[in-house]
């Protein structure tokens, strides 16, 4: 799978998996941002924020991840898990160039 996943995408979700807050900000634009069920994160400093209290600060885990909807933007459909939400959902990221612009997640 990690071939059809854009690079930028790929390097989110390894943060995540490794639990790595600042390799996850990094891999987004300076502009960049979370939309998380309609509440906006922009910029690093408040993704990093709403990372350390909402993902990987809760221990966020993705499995049985695969693409829900190819290109780009490019949707993926994965079970998330940990110690906050746990259920499926759709995360949907836009690449500009090798960063991410946006990662949006929905039901």
């Amino acid at each position: 799978m990690s071939q059809e996943i854009p690079a930028a995408v790929q390097r989110a979700l390894t943060a995540i998996d490794e639990q790595d807050n600042d390799a996850f900000v990094a891999a987004f634009a300076d502009h960049g941002y979370v939309d998380d069920w309609g509440r906006q994160f922009r910029g690093h400093d408040q993704i990093r924020s709403w990372s350390s209290n909402e993902l990987i600060g809760k221990r966020a885990t993705f499995t049985d991840t695969r693409i829900a909807t190819p290109g780009n933007p490019i949707t993926l459909l994965t079970q998330v898990g940990g110690d906050g939400f746990n259920g499926p959902s759709h995360f949907t990221f836009d690449v500009q160039g090798d960063q991410l612009a946006s990662m949006t997640i929905t039901a």
